[in-house]
């Protein structure tokens, strides 16, 4: 099975080294060459020679942990992504030929020295663009984790041939679902909008707009336990499956967006590829975009913080199946 995995670059600071050097790298254990280690456990000496103030068996099998994953799990052929510095975009590759792994000075603009080559890819993926699940899975704290939903990766990067689900089914259920949001009225839909927002930790959300009107339709304010807020501005948007919110449209919302505020575009369709450069354009108030499966992987999540009613209108069950 293909793997996918992700090492991050210190918060994106060595994300051009790494491209521009053909590698990923890591830096525990910085004094010792690891090439000819073959199991784990050859790995936790070096590392309590290299961290004596680390005491905790649990920090010190997490920090080898992610050592063995990057030395023994990543093999040849696997794919590997790490966050640019503006972390919304993901820099892809494949894990080189046999031997990868090499032990580097360290003098090229980037201190890791343990380092897997890799075979970039010319382009950049946006995570914004990635199931619900995949996007949380991304945020781990970990500097090497693997990725479960490594089939949603390798369809997304044009390698479905690698993927080891079997062909899809006649019934989708993300389709099936959206035919069934699709059956209420777009003021239903607004005040739907509204609860997944409180289900989400919006405090004091609100439906504010009316169809067609072009402006905020729900807003609210994101508490992230005290250690910042911010308010969201909210258009929440109907379409047909298969549709796609232009630019133009994206752009017209950022018009109803204080400075000191964020905006969300929520869709039952999908967007087209310039609506993304204007939602993140660095002049303007970000504008986060959640197209139609994504709508569905969050009303997943939070089924049971939904209102009965809106339950029972929409005809599903847990797990979004129809009732």
């Amino acid at each position: 099975m293909t793997g996918v995995f992700c090492v991050r670059a210190e918060f994106g600071s060595y994300t051009k080294y790494f491209v521009a050097g053909g590698y990923v790298a890591i830096g525990w254990i910085p004094g010792t060459d690891l090439s000819a280690i073959k199991t784990r456990d050859e790995l936790y000496p070096l590392y309590r020679a290299s961290r004596p103030q680390d005491t905790s068996n649990i920090v010190i099998g997490q920090q080898v942990g992610q050592v063995a994953r990057f030395l023994l799990e990543m093999k040849a052929g696997d794919f590997v992504f790490t966050p640019a510095a503006d972390t919304e975009f993901l820099h892809y590759g494949r894990i080189a030929p046999d031997p990868s792994y090499f032990y580097a000075a360290g003098d090229d603009g980037c201190p890791y020295r343990h380092r897997r080559r890799v075979e970039w890819a010319s382009g950049t993926l946006q995570r914004s663009g990635f199931s619900v699940p995949l996007q949380n899975t991304i945020r781990s704290s970990l500097t090497v984790f693997a990725v479960s939903q490594h089939d949603e990766f390798l369809a997304a990067i044009g390698h479905s041939d690698l993927v080891n689900t079997p062909k899809a089914a006649a019934y989708d259920p993300y389709t099936a679902v959206l035919e069934q949001v699709l059956e209420l009225d777009p003021t239903e839909f607004e005040v739907l909008v509204g609860h997944l927002l409180t289900a989400l930790g919006f405090e004091g959300s609100e439906v504010t707009g009316k169809s067609g009107d072009g402006g905020v339709d729900a807003k609210g304010e994101l508490n992230v336990a005290n250690l910042a807020k911010v308010k969201v501005f909210v258009q929440a948007k109907r379409y047909k499956l298969g549709s796609r919110v232009s630019a133009g449209t994206v752009r017209a919302l950022r018009q109803a967006i204080p400075r000191d505020g964020q905006g969300a575009f929520i869709t039952t369709a999908d967007f087209d590829g310039k609506a993304s450069d204007i939602a993140l354009d660095p002049d303007f108030p970000r504008i986060g975009l959640i197209n139609g499966r994504q709508l569905v992987d969050l009303l997943v999540e939070h089924w049971n913080d939904i209102p009965q009613e809106f339950q029972d209108r929409l005809g599903l069950r847990p797990g979004l199946v129809r009732a």
